[in-house]
């Protein structure tokens, strides 16, 4: 974590620590705030135009070289509450990491939430995008939401208001974030949950790059299909351009092993992999991850 002081209106910090890729340049204002009601008084001090982008662990984006205008908010690391609500109820706030929600809610033998340890981002990221991993979707669990808007207006709307897609969700307005997630568990066992959680990550120790630096899954897996297998299949693994490279583990991770990578070099892979994909099986591969900044 970058050692920048939270609370504070910051201009040009560079972004590059706070994504997984380890690419971009700079948030032209950057806000990491202290916590939810200091998130709220920050927001009302903004213009009515003003653009803002909230970002999390920064796992499933790329942010462009030329930088991101406008506000930058941080919610790793501030709004990072996880409370119980009932026997089979966690409120989890946008910042906590999905990891940290797969080994807590075992403590009150919450189960089938596994899957949660394989979803390498925050809550905030993972309702935005239905996350999903080792077969469950972030949406299976919420029940309801939080949301702040531009102005700090803070709202609980329930799951119902939403469509949750693969990897998408309609139903979030312009300016509108989460702030948290009411999610529903079964009833179980903990400790079997938990070796359960070991055994996950332990598989996906074995065949993914996770000590390197990627976005996670690049792509998302076309219906009946897996991207990894076509770009494999499409000779593509271990393909690189400039500083990024193909993953000779999983091909569906772009690696940038020495932190030389620009976006540009981000941006001309993924099109070398859908173009090469397209052309031998005719199938489009559609971004998972997000773009952000000044192309």
């Amino acid at each position: 974590m970058n050692k920048l002081e939270k609370g504070k209106l910051l201009t040009n910090v560079s972004l590059k620590p706070f994504t997984y890729w380890r690419i971009g340049g700079n948030a032209e204002r950057f806000y990491w705030p202290l916590n939810l009601q200091d998130l709220q008084q920050f927001l009302k001090t903004l213009p009515e135009n003003e653009p803002v982008t909230f970002i999390g662990l920064g796992s499933n984006l790329l942010v462009m070289d030329a930088g991101v205008p406008g506000t930058v908010v941080v919610t790793q690391g501030a709004l990072k509450e996880m409370t119980q609500i009932d026997s089979n109820k966690l409120r989890v706030e946008a910042g906590v990491a999905c990891a940290q929600v797969a080994r807590f809610a075992p403590r009150f033998n919450m189960v089938d939430g596994e899957f949660f340890c394989g979803i390498p981002g925050t809550m905030g990221g993972a309702l935005y995008m239905n996350a999903g991993a080792f077969g469950g979707e972030t949406w299976q669990r919420v029940v309801e939401v939080e949301t702040i808007d531009h102005r700090g207006n803070i709202r609980r709307r329930p799951a119902s208001e939403f469509k949750p897609h693969y990897r998408h969700i309609e139903g979030l307005n312009e300016n509108e974030w989460f702030t948290a997630g009411i999610l529903q568990f079964e009833q179980g066992n903990g400790q079997e949950s938990l070796e359960k959680i070991k055994a996950m990550l332990d598989k996906r120790s074995q065949t993914q790059p996770t000590g390197e630096p990627s976005c996670g899954s690049t792509f998302r897996n076309p219906q009946g299909n897996f991207a990894a297998k076509l770009i494999e299949q499409a000779g593509l693994k271990g393909t690189k351009i400039g500083g990024l490279q193909v993953s000779e583990k999983h091909a569906n991770f772009l690696v940038n092993k020495e932190g030389k990578a620009s976006s540009q070099d981000a941006l001309d892979l993924m099109a070398l992999v859908q173009k090469t994909v397209h052309d031998k099986f005719g199938i489009d591969l559609v971004p998972e991850v997000k773009i952000i900044g000044k192309r």
